[in-house]
């Protein structure tokens, strides 16, 4: 069933997912739900898949496309919800050796950062659109998201978008894992013939 302990996240995408789902209505008045997934170091949305009914299976299957996308994640944090608890789920997990945290019942800010993302999803896009039915859901969704991943700067993110962020960390990984790549570009450009200003002094010791 997971663990309560607290949790320590590298800085690097996909050291932890976040899933939870949000509620809406179609303009008829039929409900639909939503399943965001949300990468808590980026901030990027992984996925947002509107649905009538979603399943434990369809939940894994769809976190079965997204890590085939983009790798597998050192731990996956949610509530306690019947599609996350139930069998395919826990199959799920172990067959992917991924740790699955819960949260305490009744403390939905120990999961905080799809909180701040399902409120900020419902402000901007749920509370102001009219949706009519599931294919339209899909597409006005999937523009949001776009647009959220792309396009928005975070103040959290040094002023990045998700996207943008997550590039930039991956980025940095990759140079401290290959030091020799690190030394090349922190070494200066040569300085014109016959000129040696400090950064040239300083790289040639």
């Amino acid at each position: 069933m997971g663990t309560r302990t607290p949790i320590l996240v590298e800085a690097r995408p996909n050291a932890r997912w976040s899933l939870d789902f949000l509620h809406d209505q179609f303009a008829n008045g039929r409900r639909f739900r939503i399943l965001n997934i949300v990468d808590d170091v980026t901030k990027e949305c992984l996925g947002a898949i509107p649905e009538t009914s979603i399943s434990g299976r369809r939940v894994a299957r769809e976190l079965t496309t997204i890590v085939e996308r983009r790798g597998k994640p050192a731990m996956i944090v949610s509530d306690h919800g019947t599609e996350f608890t139930c069998n395919a789920m826990l199959a799920w997990c172990k067959d992917a050796a991924i740790d699955w945290h819960f949260i305490a019942p009744g403390k939905p800010m120990q999961n905080g950062f799809i909180e701040s993302f399902n409120g900020r999803m419902r402000d901007e896009l749920l509370n102001e659109t009219l949706f009519f039915d599931l294919d339209d859901a899909r597409a006005k969704i999937a523009n949001w998201v776009a647009d959220y991943n792309l396009r928005r700067p975070h103040s959290s993110l040094k002023y990045l978008t998700p996207a943008a962020y997550a590039a930039h960390l991956t980025a940095t990984d990759d140079r401290l894992r290959n030091p020799d790549q690190l030394r090349r570009s922190s070494v200066a450009p040569p300085a014109p013939l016959g000129v040696q200003n400090s950064e040239t002094l300083t790289a040639a010791g």
